[in-house]
């Protein structure tokens, strides 16, 4: 039979205090990456070991949730050793500002990272305003 042997002494008081006192936090059990790219908002969602069927995305007056199920290993049979991997039900929330649209929203599921495209709207795109001059006529500005 193998050992395992752990060098951090905190780790165990760790794991016991958020036995005690509650889960992880959303963000260590969901970790995210958020940048803009282009006309977009992308969020990737860390999601190992979870099964795309489980994982649920909507949007509710401005707010991205996103909910995930990673079940407990069945080891009936089996004496576990370690449990550090979270299990059960998880869910982030983002609240996505008015220059965002949320009805164009897409993602994607791909080894574990779920990638979240938030479209910005076109009225809060950047757009170029001509400037009239004296000796031509006003010109109306296109959105």
């Amino acid at each position: 039979m193998a050992a395992l042997i752990r060098t951090d002494p905190f780790r165990d008081l760790d794991r016991l205090t958020q036995q005690m006192f509650g889960s992880l936090a959303p963000s260590a059990v969901m970790p995210i990456d958020a940048y803009q790219s282009g006309d977009a908002f992308v969020v990737h969602f860390d999601l190992p070991g979870v099964d795309p069927d489980t994982v649920d995305v909507n949007v509710e007056r401005n707010v991205l949730t996103v909910r995930a199920e990673r079940p407990r290993p069945d080891a009936k049979e089996a004496d576990l050793l370690v449990a550090e991997r979270p299990h059960g039900v998880f869910s982030r929330q983002l609240l996505l500002g008015d220059s965002l649209d949320p009805e164009k929203i897409t993602a994607h599921y791909d080894a574990g990272v779920l990638t979240v495209k938030i479209p910005v709207t076109e009225e809060a795109k950047p757009r170029r305003i001509e400037i009239g001059r004296k000796d031509t006529e006003s010109q109306q500005i296109e959105s």
